[in-house]
């Protein structure tokens, strides 16, 4: 039950943050999930915190700060704040280039060498669009060769919420038309007139998982052939972002392929990597 706020807490609550504790915010949040808010986007933080502080009943930015911070029941509204302050706007194959460098020329190639086995990782999944667009991409790829390679895609976000809404694979009739109809014609099934989902066939081959990319070397990530990272390194900052990405290089089995938004990182090498020369696409390819 959501406690209701007395007078004298809405009072406190509208008052505003000052720089000294929207420093402390700002702290808290880069040490826990790495996101950097900038000062510009103070009015967000203090918006999306504020509504939540309604909700609960906390009528103090920093005695709220206190409290998510402390373990036990502080650890779960954390968990819950975080999802407020999580962007989950995405859509069903959001970069085109970066799908057809995979189904062109990625896939194909991997075929070719003869690999029996493929795991992808879409990191930062949101609602799950990408990582449906990522199985329906490599799924019909595979079919075009034969279909005698396995494949899996996990799927991951920092928000719990997004997560439980990816793993329902529905979605509202007007996402329709983000599916190329290459795709929509065999992996789209109506749920009566307002909503889709995707053939269990394909939902069979995607699992999805709260992870916080700060901690992705301690998961159970290994062995992958394809990282999938677009719009999420922007909420870092330029060093954590060069740090993520070499931990992500690590994480490649040879010839594996690493997707990064473009634009999302400049001046970024790994001893390990090639970069991919494809039109539109930021890509680097693990050397054998």
């Amino acid at each position: 039950m959501v406690a209701a706020l007395t007078p004298h807490a809405d009072a406190l609550a509208l008052a505003g943050m000052d720089d000294a504790v929207f420093a402390r915010w700002v702290a808290l949040l880069e040490q826990r999930t790495g996101v950097v808010v900038a000062p510009q986007r103070k009015p967000f933080l203090v918006s999306a915190v504020r509504a939540r502080m309604r909700e609960v009943g906390h009528g103090n930015f920093v005695q709220y700060l206190e409290h998510i911070s402390a373990p036990g029941a502080g650890a779960v509204e954390w968990a819950t704040l975080v999802d407020r302050l999580t962007v989950h706007e995405t859509r069903f194959f959001r970069h085109p280039p970066s799908f057809e460098l995979i189904r062109q020329r990625w896939l194909p190639e991997r075929m070719a060498a003869g690999s029996s086995t493929l795991h992808a990782w879409s990191v930062g999944c949101a609602s799950g669009e990408e990582a449906w667009s990522l199985a329906m991409v490599l799924h019909q790829g595979l079919l075009g060769h034969g279909g005698k390679q396995h494949f899996g895609v996990t799927a991951s976000d920092v928000s719990a919420a997004a997560v439980a809404s990816a793993r329902t694979a529905q979605y509202p009739r007007a996402r329709l038309e983000e599916i190329p109809a290459l795709y929509r014609a065999d992996y789209v099934e109506m749920q009566g007139e307002a909503a889709f989902t995707l053939i269990a066939s394909l939902r069979k081959r995607v699992a999805f998982a709260r992870v916080n990319l700060l901690e992705a070397a301690a998961a159970p990530l290994q062995r992958l052939n394809l990282i999938f990272c677009q719009n999420v390194l922007i909420y870092f900052s330029r060093e954590r972002r060069r740090e993520l990405l070499d931990g992500l290089a690590g994480l490649l089995e040879p010839h594996g392929l690493l997707l990064i938004g473009p634009g999302e990182i400049t001046g970024w090498s790994h001893p390990a990597l090639t970069r991919v020369a494809w039109q539109g696409t930021l890509a680097y390819q693990r050397r054998s």
